[in-house]
Order: C-alpha cells, then sequence, then structure tokens
C-alpha cells in the first residue's frame, strides 16, 4: 500500500512523516523546505505476528509495509507552477490514497500562508490544485485521442467520457464524485490515476489538548469530519509534535507514554485503521519456523489470488488451502493441536480469505 501525504506548508505535514516514518525530512517553520519527495516504508504493526512468531519459534518475522511519499507543502497557483507544489504532483499518481494534513491548532508561533487557520479553506485550496492537475492531464489525452478517435469507436467512446469528466472538474467537483454509466466507464477512469480520484484519509492536526478526547471539543476538527462525512473520506486526529516524540521511544516507552497521555493508539496506528477501512483491505498470516508473515489483501479475495500474493505459481497451480483462524491456533497451542480439533479447513478456489486466516497453500506447477 501506498500513500501519498499532501497539506499546505507549516500545517505539520513533513513533522508527520518524519514520525510515521523516523525518516527525519527537514521540518522547520517555513514553506517549501520539502524540496524533495521524501519516501518512507512503514512497517504495519499487527500483533499477531509476534505471537505466532513466538508459537513458531520463527527465524524471521515479516509484517506487512505502507510506503509514504511526503510532498513539499502546495499552495495556491501549484499547478500552474507557484511555489514547488507542482513538480511533485506527478509523485502521487501512483499512491492508493492521499492523506492530507489538515491544520487544525492556533499557535502565533507557526505562521499560516493564508494567515489564518481555516480547515475548510484549506481543503478547497489543496483540491482546486489538485483539479487543476487533473485538467491539465486530461487536456494532453484529448490532444493525443482527438484524431484517432474519428475511425475508432471505442477510442471515441473513450474520449466522449474524458470530455464528460473534463467538465465536471471544470465546474470544480472532484473526479471521485463523478457518476459511471457502467463498470467499463469506471475501470477506464481508474487507470487514468487522477487525483481526485483518489480516496482521501483527513489527517486533522491538533494541539496536545485536544488530543485526549480525539478532537471532541475542537470546532476546526468538527468541521473537517462535517466535511469528509459528506465527501466519503476518513478522519484521524493526531498531534504531529506529539508523534515525533513517540517515534523516539522504543515499544514499551511508547505503550506507557500513550497510556499518560489517556491515547489507546499512536497516530501511525489510527492511519493504518483508517486506510484499511477506506481501501477495503485485511491481512491474512502465514507462519512457520522459517517465517511468519502477514499479506494484505482486498476484502472478498478469493484463495488462488490471495496465494498469488506470495508467488505467481501459487495461483497458477492452486490446489486447496488450509485455513485455520489464528486465534483458535494460538488457544489449542500448536497446528497439530488445532487440526486434531477439526478447526483447520480444507478451502477451495471459491473460498474468500478472512482477516486472521493462518493459511498454507497447496499447489502443483
Amino acid at each position: 500500500m501506498k500513500l501519498g501525504i499532501v497539506g499546505l506548508p507549516n500545517v505539520g505535514k513533513s513533522t508527520l512523516f518524519n514520525s510515521l516514518t523516523k525518516a527525519g525530512a527537514e521540518s522547520a517553520n517555513y514553506p517549501f523546505c520539502t524540496i524533495d519527495p521524501n519516501v518512507g516504508v512503514v512497517p504495519v504493526p499487527d500483533f499477531r505476528l509476534k505471537l505466532l512468531t513466538d508459537l513458531y519459534n520463527s527465524e524471521k518475522t515479516t509484517p506487512a509495509v505502507i510506503e509514504f511519499v511526503d510532498i513539499a507543502g502546495l499552495v495556491k497557483g501549484a499547478s500552474k507552477g507557484e511555489g514547488l507544489g507542482n513538480q511533485f504532483l506527478s509523485n502521487i499518481r501512483e499512491v492508493d490514497a492521499i492523506v492530507h494534513v489538515v491544520r487544525c491548532f492556533e499557535d502565533p508561533n507557526v505562521i499560516h500562508v493564508d494567515g489564518s487557520v481555516n480547515p475548510l479553506r484549506d481543503i478547497e485550496t489543496i483540491n482546486l490544485e489538485l483539479i487543476f492537475s487533473d485538467i491539465e492531464i486530461l487536456e494532453r489525452r484529448i490532444a493525443k485521442m482527438g484524431k484517432g478517435a474519428s475511425s475508432n469507436k471505442a477510442l471515441a467512446k473513450e474520449l466522449d467520457i474524458i470530455k464528460a469528466m473534463k467538465a465536471h472538474l471544470e465546474d470544480g467537483k472532484l473526479a471521485k464524485s463523478f457518476e459511471c454509466e457502467d463498470d467499463d466507464t469506471y475501470a477506464f477512469l481508474n487507470s487514468l490515476n487522477l487525483l481526485t480520484w483518489k480516496p482521501v484519509i483527513f489527517a486533522a492536526n491538533v494541539s496536545e489538548d485536544d488530543l485526549a478526547d480525539d478532537g471532541v471539543s475542537n470546532e476546526f476538527v468538527k468541521e473537517v469530519r462535517e466535511f469528509a462525512a459528506e465527501n466519503g473520506s476518513e478522519v484521524f486526529v493526531i498531534c504531529a509534535q506529539i508523534e515525533q516524540e513517540i517515534a523516539e521511544l522504543d515499544d514499551d516507552e511508547k505503550k506507557m507514554f500513550l497510556e499518560e497521555l489517556g491515547l489507546k493508539e499512536s497516530g501511525l496506528e489510527k492511519l493504518i485503521a483508517a486506510s484499511y477501512r477506506l481501501l477495503g483491505l485485511i491481512s491474512y498470516l502465514t507462519a512457520g519456523e522459517k517465517e511468519t508473515r502477514a499479506w494484505t489483501i482486498k476484502v472478498g479475495t478469493k484463495a488462488p489470488q490471495a496465494a498469488g500474493k506470495i508467488h505467481s505459481d501459487f495461483e497458477r497451480g492452486f490446489i486447496k488451502a488450509e485455513v485455520v483462524n489464528y486465534q483458535d491456533l494460538l488457544d489449542c497451542g500448536s497446528y497439530t493441536a488445532a487440526k486434531e480439533k477439526g478447526l483447520v479447513r480444507m478451502e477451495g478456489k471459491e473460498y474468500v480469505v478472512k482477516d486472521g486466516d493462518v493459511v498454507l497453500f497447496r499447489f502443483n506447477v
């Protein structure tokens, strides 16, 4: 999974990126200090892996990972080359979802590029830049397709869809609010990698005081939540500064620090949960003496396709899957004991893999 982090300058974007990835991107109180798209790969926290690793005494533990791409702070006119944002917009065309960091705290020591804190205005500024960038992409496609479409029916249909989407964007609407006539139209638009087609998770960056009640008493957060609900987006509340402090601690210290703050989970854990919900993702597990590992798949994935995540040969030569729920396996104390109790099931090609399944694939190529 790949997530792109966007936001105006000085909203806490690079501070959040630093805390999520411990990559140490420069973070300073002035615009454009992030002038290269920073990339960080982060393991997905999953308590089940440790338990299964201990059970099997595995030599290696491999979590699922998320790749974060941090883009320079966007400003008005970024799509037309203002600031430094435009040259980085292409870097988030390949991401699965966009994390939009929105400033929801007042601090006279941290300047705001527009002079005041106003989350909805900030969201609109970013959205417009993404819309302008998408329009530019579509204009290029239209110019390329023009001649061929007159003699090619399929191409002509695609050109009509692109023109309809361009008109939709020019009305100031996001691509994801475009109504698709059929699955083919949806698949074609999905292939265009438009920025405003992508799902969005808003990271409401608050002060430490607003963290304990998850931003409930913060009017700015309330506005962001209402906007997100209307637009089918997720929201999670963070204090980027606190997250950076947490990032410096080991696991035990982190747990104590979170408890002192009255928090159940870190910002990274909140973000991952929101990402999985928004993108419809789950994890299944494989376990053994050599390795215990988590694999990320879409909800509804059948056993052969889940096997293909490990290796294409597993999918091609799929015979069956031996499946046991991770908790049943732990309760029994061993795979053999779980099998004796009838908790290990033999599943075929139509089995839909579930979150927390521990799977052993049988295949023959």
